[in-house]
């Protein structure tokens, strides 16, 4: 079943004086199936993470259209977008973005308590997703008193907890060191596994790599894409690598 659509997507920036235009993106085609993974690559300045911001409705488009469940993101009131974004997408960001005045458990239940869910469902949706994280232990611990890869854990968490349609991942490995990293990813693809359908936004081709799609954004529109089929993580990193030269390149 497809999830989310992107059609002719465009979005131009114009200067503060209005003299100059930016074509960030130049009429982007996608959509993603339920219980897939994704991952979309590019060089600085390829759009990409305009596109996020997008998806994310952060931003709006010059043109085009994006629809979550056949919804588009256009037809949500400003009033409603947080909502929106709380029951309906799950957030993993480079920088963890967790509050260093809550525990870990406080700022993984964030989300529910904005939604005013009430203090039993808080539990029952805590413990699973804690426990299949690895992270049960430091619940009452503060961000500051944790490893990098065990605040993306909790981060991840967060994310996990309203049960949300997609969840959008920028850079997630990008401040982790090599083995937090691959924790992470593993996380990422046990959480796929258990159907949760995943957009990831990232510069590294060993995190792209653990992707069933990886999506090349270059001058604004989608230039290529790689599908894993029974390819091994080494060898769709080699696949991903080759095509990265080529972009860089044309060769």
């Amino acid at each position: 079943m497809e999830i989310l659509k992107v059609t002719d997507l465009k979005k131009t920036y114009t200067s503060r004086l209005g003299g100059t235009q930016v074509q960030a993106l130049k009429g982007v085609n996608f959509s993603v199936e339920s219980g897939e993974y994704v991952a979309i690559m590019g060089e600085s300045g390829s759009g990409k993470t305009t596109l996020l911001n997008i998806l994310a409705a952060l931003d709006k488009p010059t043109a085009g259209s994006v629809e979550l469940q056949g919804k588009r993101l256009d037809s949500v009131k400003e009033n409603e977008l947080a909502a929106f974004r709380r029951e309906n997408l799950g957030f993993v960001f480079q920088e963890f973005n967790l509050l260093d005045t809550f525990t870990l458990k406080d700022n993984i239940l964030l989300p529910l308590v904005l939604g005013g869910r009430n203090g039993k469902e808080l539990e029952e949706r805590l413990q699973p997703i804690a426990e299949s994280l690895g992270i049960s232990a430091l619940l009452n611990k503060y961000p500051y008193e944790v490893s990098g890869g065990q605040k993306q854990r909790a981060a991840a968490a967060r994310a996990l907890i309203t049960g949300p349609k997609l969840i959008l991942a920028d850079e997630p490995t990008g401040a982790l060191d090599s083995q937090s990293s691959a924790e992470l990813l593993r996380v990422f693809s046990q959480m796929n596994e258990n159907g949760q359908t995943i957009l990831m936004v990232t510069h590294s081709t060993d995190a792209a790599s653990h992707a069933n799609r990886v999506l090349f954004i270059r001058d604004g529109v989608v230039f290529h894409q790689l599908y894993r089929g029974e390819a091994t993580n080494e060898e769709l990193y080699k696949k991903i690598s080759d095509t990265l030269t080529m972009l860089r390149t044309g060769r």
